[in-house]
């Protein structure tokens, strides 16, 4: 019974101690259920990107004078004027002008629309070479006019292609409107295209036809009427013939005869 009692104890005392030796140790902490992680922090979106600072180029002082062809050009509707400026070669007259006057320029630019109507009638391919040049001419005013002085321009003003009722212009101002005449055509400036302290460039809807090569021309007169023979011959005096030395010459050459008559006779009766 006491050996029984002795080797109960000392069975507890073995677990005792083994329990002690396993509490005694520091636990490994369990990994936490995937559910219960903390979420990852996102990671923060990369930085906008931001345009670049536009770079200012500035602008450089032109060398020569103002390339309106160019101006034009890049306006992107006045394909026909920019076509008969170059083929007239009023773009070297320009560049003579803006070089070596400091009046300046204006330019009344007619839009492609504008020049669509006179090539559809054929008035632009019935022009010469001349009248072509004096037609662009005509758009061209040897000065520069800015908006305002066209309310106190006089009129006719003067185009490169001359001045007076066949090449003058009509320019005059109501209310915030620019009209333009020149006597067959009436416009008015649609837009402003370039404008600067020398040159003026100013959209137009209607191509300005001077007098001077498109007003109708005067029927020639009538030739007179050719007036019969018989009247003319009626109208013309006869000269009478002057038949005296003959008339003489005959009275003289029947004397003869008759007195050469009476010789004979009278020498006939002497024998």
């Amino acid at each position: 019974m006491k050996q029984q009692s002795l080797l109960s104890c000392s069975l507890l005392l073995v677990l005792f101690l083994h329990f002690t030796k396993i509490l005694a140790q520091s636990p490994a902490a369990a990994p936490a259920p995937a559910h219960a992680q903390a979420p990852k922090a996102a990671s923060p979106p990369p930085p906008a990107a931001t345009a670049p600072a536009p770079v200012m180029v500035p602008v450089q002082p032109s060398k020569g004078p103002l390339n309106v062809v160019k101006v034009l050009q890049k306006a992107g509707h006045f394909t026909f004027f920019v076509r008969l400026i170059k083929t007239t070669q009023e773009d070297i007259q320009l560049f003579s002008q803006l070089n070596d006057s400091s009046d300046g320029v204006t330019i009344f630019a007619p839009t492609d629309g504008a020049f669509s109507t006179i090539i559809k009638s054929g008035t632009l391919n019935s022009l010469s070479d001349q009248q072509k040049i004096e037609l662009v001419q005509y758009h061209i005013i040897p000065r520069f006019l800015s908006t305002s002085q066209f309310q106190t321009v006089s009129n006719p003003l003067k185009t490169l292609a001359g001045s007076g009722s066949g090449f003058g212009l009509n320019v005059t101002t109501s209310e915030s409107l620019v009209n333009v005449s020149s006597g067959l055509t009436r416009t008015y400036v649609s837009g402003i295209v370039y404008t600067d302290a020398k040159v003026g460039i100013y959209q137009v809807d209607k191509v300005l036809l001077p007098l001077d090569l498109f007003a109708p021309k005067p029927p020639a007169p009538a030739p007179a009427p050719l007036k019969p023979k018989k009247e003319e011959a009626a109208e013309t005096p006869v000269v009478p013939k002057d038949i005296s030395g003959a008339i003489l010459r005959c009275a003289v050459h029947d004397n003869l005869v008759i007195l050469g008559v009476i010789g004979m006779v009278g020498m006939m009766f002497s024998l």
